[in-house]
């Protein structure tokens, strides 16, 4: 609660591809490119039917079922690895990505099962087609291609992913082949971002990048839009293979920031009682792209007021420029 201003266009892409990430690192590392797994990254849990992705893809509705349930429960378990205070927030991100989601079902129109959870004493049947019926006509065009058929393009794309699968060929040349049918194919109209994090799991799949989740994105700014885009398949491929090549070298780059910097802070642990709060400190601000007063405060058990002054001893970029509401990190 930083501010209360409305989000941004780019803060709102921003926080739904940071939340498809974290998903995807939750679950094993087939979940994502599996049915149940594009279905949840799609927001569409509550749809079992359709041709969806599962082109190619075995199993019944009670497979997918069962997978469903399966994938829970190790959320489940790596959740229960964290903190009580990590669980409840991710749980409460859970819900508001939940809701956000079928409300972009509903405003589009699309069809869905109304929820179990509503419970037996609210009658639930029909929920969806009222709603569509409160909406205009109209507003399905306005939003979304209806040509556009999201389903069998991405049954398409994962088709090249089976066929990828079957062939003996390096993980980071699959990868890139993977990215360059994405951009050819385009199976998502809304959420074409999408397709770097499906890439930077299949890397993770094939063991070759086990440790994170890819980041393609920062090699892809790197990369000219018109070598990104252009209608040689061949250059696609080469600017593709750079572009892993430039986020592999930006990753490093940032880890020899992120050293230098802790070598930086941890100079002035000299002379500092060995009870101090500063190493912890130290490794929360490594770790967190941004720390509040509240945040420091909540992780080294202590007083807002001994955070507030820690943080000033350590001496870290305050990155708000506000005087209530603030939040200190290496930028």
């Amino acid at each position: 609660h930083m501010d209360i201003r409305t989000p941004t266009h780019e803060l709102t892409r921003a926080h739904a591809v940071l939340r498809a990430r974290r998903r995807i690192l939750l679950h094993p590392p087939d979940w994502a490119l599996s049915r149940v797994g594009i279905l949840a990254l799609r927001g569409r849990e509550g749809q079992g039917g359709g041709n969806a992705a599962s082109a190619g893809r075995a199993g019944s509705e009670s497979d997918a079922a069962t997978a469903a349930a399966l994938s829970e429960d190790d959320a489940d378990d790596s959740f229960a690895e964290d903190t009580g205070q990590a669980e409840a927030f991710a749980e409460e991100l859970a819900e508001i990505d939940a809701v956000l989601a079928r409300s972009s079902r509903l405003l589009a129109g699309e069809k869905f099962a109304p929820r179990a959870a509503d419970g037996a004493e609210v009658d639930t049947a029909g929920q969806g087609a009222i709603a569509r019926e409160a909406l205009p006509d109209s507003l399905g065009p306005l939003i979304r291609d209806l040509d556009w058929d999201e389903d069998q393009r991405l049954a398409d794309w994962l088709a090249v992913i089976d066929t990828l699968r079957g062939e003996n060929m390096p993980a980071v040349l699959a990868a890139a082949i993977a990215w360059e049918a994405w951009q050819d194919i385009e199976p998502l109209q809304h959420q074409h971002w999408l397709g770097t994090l499906l890439v930077a799991a299949l890397l993770r799949e094939t063991g070759k990048v086990a440790s994170h989740l890819f980041c393609l994105h920062a090699g892809l700014r790197m990369i000219a839009r018109d070598r990104r885009k252009s209608p040689v398949r061949g250059i696609r491929l080469l600017a593709g293979l750079d572009a892993f090549a430039e986020a592999a070298a930006a990753g490093l780059k940032e880890l020899d920031r992120l050293m230098m910097a802790k070598s930086q802070m941890e100079r002035r642990l000299r002379n500092r009682q060995k009870n101090s709060s500063m190493p912890a400190l130290i490794e929360l601000v490594l770790a967190r792209p941004v720390v509040s007063a509240g945040l420091i405060a909540a992780e080294l058990k202590i007083s807002q007021r001994a955070a507030l002054g820690l943080v000033a001893e350590l001496g870290i970029r305050e990155v708000t420029g506000r005087g209530r509401y603030r939040a200190w990190g290496f930028v």
